[in-house]
């Protein structure tokens, strides 16, 4: 689901209820550099899940001083954000 080359990762597949769970425990490893920068342009389907975890991955960056960015953004995602009233604190 994520492939890390460097300080550049690229999330694939669905982020939905039944996967943030996984993806976050694997994000945790891969996610050092000092600067992360998250592709999201693989993710396939969202629903407010995603939402959380983009903000969860803020905190954990945030907690350990490194700076996390993400790009390409899916439409579905940039709505969800919108809605919620945080795509100012995810970006994209």
């Amino acid at each position: 689901m994520i492939a890390c080359e460097g300080d550049r990762c690229t999330v694939r597949g669905p982020l939905t209820m039944s996967h943030v769970t996984a993806a976050l425990a694997e994000s945790l490893p891969l996610f050092k550099s000092p600067r992360v920068l998250v592709d999201l342009s693989g993710v396939t389907e969202v629903d407010s899940a995603a939402v959380s975890l983009l903000l969860e991955w803020r905190r954990e960056a945030a907690k350990a001083n490194r700076t996390i960015e993400f790009e390409n953004l899916p439409a579905s995602l940039r709505s969800l954000a919108e809605l919620y009233g945080v795509l100012e604190f995810i970006g994209g």
